[in-house]
């Protein structure tokens, strides 16, 4: 049977108790509707609160929760249990706590969650076979350590972690161990790795239909884009702030977006993700899709991902190719016109002065 998760958002006057009681209510009535309620969450802080049922369908929750309380939840999306443990720690209700009767969690269900990893220091780098061994080993060790600072591993890739904290001040503090600690094997300016790390926080369920997608996306985005090493969302930097009065980051040591920025990077990411394959994708195209002057949207990027428009173009399509001839369905010109080049001439070209081998040739050696 399907397993959903839905959201309440709650008035101020709802507390804790109060929940815990609407989810006895819940259970008392949902074998009438086949469904099995799991656990719940509840955020006093932001009065929402979200519940994991085991059910056949949506409409069926809703009518447990009509018939139990009348509290109907806002969303309901369909989840996947390991996930949801990988991301939360728990698929049930934990053991009795303050009041048996009610057995009351305190368990709010907002998350940070870090985007870690590590990309080659260039473009040329990333073909290199000693390159590819030390982001393989030093990413063993990182996962290892997250574990070891409180984090919970959701998912890893060839290059990068998604990892869930309980709270905002164990999410930085392991970053800030994990550069430190990456520096000592990798001393700057010279080595051919760098560390990125994107923190973002949110809750489990909102608009977008995935569990905490819109939180995965923002640390993505800054993960992909952002200059810097640790770079953090204006939510994150506050919240560690509050919860670390007395010992503040120091100046320098991470990237702290503002709304504004935030947005910006998500629009600029969104929309070439949209228009990438399209060959007249220019600094004019997206000057327009942004809102900008070309010359405003040439000191913005510059400043917030390091990189001029042209080059930010130019890289995106050529990491967007390497991952189509890696996956080995099309062609060298149907790579080229799919990742927006004019011809494939002119991607050869760019493939072969930023990869240090045509694409042609690469094709082969993978193939063999």
């Amino acid at each position: 049977m399907p397993i959903y998760m839905d959201r309440h958002d709650v008035s101020k006057d709802v507390t804790a108790e109060i929940v815990a009681d609407l989810h006895q209510k819940d259970l008392k009535i949902q074998h009438k509707f086949s469904c099995k309620g799991l656990t719940y969450w509840f955020d006093e802080q932001r009065k929402t609160a979200f519940c994991l049922v085991e059910a056949p369908s949506r409409a069926a929750i809703k009518q447990m929760h009509d018939q139990a309380h009348g509290e109907v939840p806002h969303r309901i999306i369909e989840v996947d249990h390991a996930v949801v443990e990988s991301f939360l720690g728990r698929i049930e209700d934990p053991e009795k706590s303050r009041k048996t009767s009610l057995n009351i969690i305190n368990d709010p269900a907002f998350r940070s969650l870090m985007i870690a990893g590590l990309q080659p220091s260039t473009l040329k780098q990333t073909l290199d076979k000693k390159v590819r061994f030390h982001i393989a080993d030093h990413l063993n060790k990182i996962s290892d350590r997250i574990l070891q600072l409180q984090g919970r591993l959701v998912r890893q890739e060839q290059e990068q972690l998604l990892v869930s904290f309980d709270s905002v001040s164990n999410a930085v503090n392991c970053a800030m161990e994990l550069r430190k600690e990456f520096i000592k094997d990798f001393p700057l300016p010279d080595s051919p790795v760098r560390l990125k790390v994107g923190l973002s926080a949110g809750v489990p369920v909102d608009e977008k239909q995935g569990l905490f997608e819109t939180t995965i996306h923002t640390a993505a985005t800054f993960y992909r884009l952002a200059a810097g090493t640790l770079v953090m969302s204006s939510e994150v930097r506050e919240l560690y702030d509050s919860e670390n009065a007395g010992s503040p980051l120091s100046p320098g040591s991470v990237v702290s977006l503002s709304p504004s920025e935030e947005k910006f990077l998500r629009d600029l990411w969104a929309y070439t993700e949209q228009e990438g394959s399209n060959s007249f994708l220019n600094i004019h195209a997206l000057s327009r899709a942004l809102g900008f002057s070309r010359s405003g949207l040439y000191r913005t990027m510059l400043q917030l991902t390091g990189q001029s428009p042209n080059s930010f173009l130019k890289e995106y399509r050529l990491r967007r190719a390497l991952l189509l001839l890696q996956k080995r369905g099309m062609n060298i010109s149907e790579v080229a016109f799919e990742t927006g080049f004019s011809s494939p001439a002119y991607f050869s070209k760019c493939f072969h002065e930023n990869f240090g081998i045509l694409p042609s040739r690469y094709l082969r050696h993978s193939v063999s």
